[in-house]
């Protein structure tokens, strides 16, 4: 934003809007030994903020770089070391937009480690540093800039040998944690007790405050507002919750997570540290202990997920009847794009396994087609809410478009990252193969995974605007594809992905899924198996219009070439046609394999079949052109939907 724009809002006593994607990033990397840039969008040099590492694939101990105002200094979180001089040196350089990293040290840079690296940023309502020199009174009253009141701080002397001092928020009371694996020791009352205000702390009541000696503090807060295009979206939210006797849990937050962090405090137990990057879904559970060294390690199985407005722990993860901690952060990107290169891409590729192929952002949802022949394989799809591998191992939760078949675990997806994924070797290497490549964001596509209920029901969803198309998809058991669109107040079209059929209009009362129109931040579901099925679980795939990005359509069809206006200035990259008034493919054409004349290969969701090249459809500017007359997509008087992203 220019200064211009900066200085006319704070003119009118408004200023620019924060995002979670401002201020928060998680990062995969491989070491290299040399330097290497990581561009996650954080303005560190000029903001200021931390930078915290740990080795995924190795035995190496956490690593947290600060800023005490002018210079860099490390710490070991699972240690008590001192930083500077008497401890690890940082390797690090702070940018306008990441961090750079240099040296071959085990702690971030390794040559062919993996790492996961959690950059903060100062921001008033998320995160403050403060480093302070200690003078020996009691109360040592502290100022911040957090502009709230926090929720969680950490504490640790950095001068010399001691241990870190945590204060969390629980039941609206705080605990002070000493080290990492302990219960809690101490009970305080209020926040007061420990001076905590929305300018200031007391540091003499969670540590001792040596005169002389020098202390860092990290404030993170809690529910306090101030992000979003409003500035009244909350993003990071500390507190506690109660396991039942099956040692399961569910939080609600308001919101999704990408992050979380929690320990139990009613016994001896380990930080626990997971995030989406990593794998924080419906299949599995990645995870980092930040009080040890250890490296990575997996739960298979449905333990901890997030929700549309929480998180969940099942299948008895946690001990019973106790009590835990947390902190959460909530899932980017929060602003609504205006471009289609940052919300989708169509990869056409014809490389070896472990390939790098880069999509310019990290992927919510794939679907991948070999190009020149039928295969069993085409149309098998992705999501990242379902579980996919983010490292060189190869496997993954999948769903064909094609088929009926429930869920199946399959070797489809390998490193995917934040910038894209690598080819696997179960998905025939070195062969024309496209992948669709699409990332959730407000305005344009939401995922949400849910178990069903049987009983008419509300489900979240945090698309933002009232969903267009709609795809639901029983996991957990064989059943169609369901699509929804054309919704009215009082009917809406039902189509089947994997079938050819005609679309058929059905009434809310008809029990063919849904009960009432979506709204802009819930499905309305009924009972029927289509989408709410008892203890099924399910997925639904969101899409809406966005200015300049998508367009969720229908147009008739004429017999003659005709152009689409899709409102896309730049043309269409992604066009999905469905002929709902007679029978036809899921046709889908895009610019990676070509959409001009001559080259306009297409291939249909809707079964396994080859790419076909034929003059159907090319891109133009605003949208798109049909030049067939072939009934599926533009039959004289016929009737048709459309996807078109930019």
């Amino acid at each position: 934003m220019s200064g211009i724009l900066q200085g006319v809002l704070a003119s009118i006593g408004g200023a620019p809007a924060a995002y979670i994607e401002d201020v928060f990033s998680t990062w995969l990397y491989t070491g290299t030994s040399a330097t290497q840039t990581i561009t996650n969008g954080i303005d560190l040099s000029g903001k200021g903020g931390i930078v915290w590492t740990k080795s995924r694939s190795n035995t190496s101990n956490q690593y947290l770089v600060y800023s005490d105002g002018s210079s860099l200094n490390g710490l070991y979180p699972n240690l008590t070391n001192a930083a500077g001089p008497a401890g690890p040196p940082s390797g690090h350089v702070f940018n306008n937009n990441g961090f750079t990293i240099d040296g071959s040290s085990g702690l971030f840079n390794f040559s062919g480690y993996t790492y996961c690296s959690w950059t903060f940023r100062e921001q008033a309502k998320f995160f403050d540093v403060v480093t302070y020199t200690g003078n020996g009174n009691s109360p040592q009253t502290i100022s911040h800039s957090l502009g709230s009141v926090p929720g969680f701080v950490i504490i640790k002397r950095t001068d010399a040998s001691e241990n870190w001092q945590i204060a969390a928020r629980r039941n609206d009371g705080f605990y002070e944690l000493l080290n990492f694996t302990t219960a809690a020791s101490q009970g305080f009352t209020t926040a007061g007790t420990l001076g905590l205000t929305s300018t200031s702390f007391d540091a003499s009541a969670m540590v001792t405050t040596t005169n002389g000696a020098t202390y860092v503090a990290y404030l993170f807060a809690h529910n306090a507002g101030g992000f979003g295009a409003s500035g009244t979206d909350n993003v990071i939210s500390c507190g506690s919750f109660t396991t039942d006797g099956s040692g399961n849990a569910t939080v609600s937050l308001g919101y999704e997570p990408q992050y979380l962090l929690y320990k139990r405090t009613n016994g001896t137990s380990a930080w626990v540290v997971v995030d989406v990057m990593r794998g924080f879904d419906q299949s599995a559970l990645t995870y980092l202990l930040p009080n040890t060294s250890g490296a990575e390690g997996t739960l298979s199985g449905n333990y901890l997920f997030p929700t549309a407005t929480g998180f969940t722990f099942a299948n008895g993860l946690l001990f019973t009847n106790s009590s835990y901690i947390y902190m959460a952060i909530r899932r980017g990107p929060m602003k609504t794009p205006t471009s289609g290169t940052e919300v989708f891409s169509p990869s056409a590729v014809n490389v070896a396994a472990g390939t790098a192929i880069t999509t310019g952002f990290p992927i919510d949802w794939q679907i991948n087609y070999y190009r020149s022949f039928a295969a069993n394989y085409n149309s098998i799809n992705a999501t990242r809410l379902l579980g996919t591998s983010s490292t060189s191992t190869e496997s993954g939760q999948v769903l064909w478009t094609s088929k009926a078949d429930a869920q199946q675990s399959f070797g489809m997806t390998r490193s995917w990252d934040n910038t894209g994924f690598q080819q696997t070797s179960q998905l025939w290497p070195n062969i024309n193969n496209i992948y669709w490549n699409f990332r959730r964001a407000p305005g344009f596509f939401d995922v949400v995974a849910y178990t069903g209920t049987g009983t008419t029901t509300t489900q979240t969803h945090n698309l933002g605007v009232v969903p267009e198309l709609m795809i639901f998809k029983g996991r957990s058991l064989s059943i169609n594809w369901f699509v929804y669109g054309n919704i009215t107040a009082s009917d809406f079209s039902r189509l089947i992905l994997n079938q050819t059929g005609s679309g058929i209009t059905y009434g809310y009362a008809d029990g063919a899924g849904l009960t009432a129109q979506p709204t802009s931040s819930l499905l309305n579901l009924g009972s029927a198996s289509a989408t709410n099925g008892s203890g099924n679980t399910y997925v639904a795939y969101l899409f809406a219009t966005l200015a300049g990005v998508s367009k969720v359509g229908s147009y008739t069809g004429t017999g003659s070439t005709q152009t689409i206006n899709a409102g896309l200035p730049t043309g269409a990259r992604f066009v999905l046609i469905k002929r709902t008034d007679d029978v036809g493919n899921w046709w889908v054409w895009d610019t990676a394999r070509g959409m001009v004349a001559g080259t306009d290969p297409r291939l249909n969701l809707n079964t396994t079949d080859a790419e076909i090249n034929n003059n159907w459809v090319y891109t133009v500017t605003n949208g798109f052109q049909i030049v067939t007359s072939d009934a599926t997509v533009n039959a004289s008087g016929g009737t048709y939907i459309y996807l078109a992203i930019a």
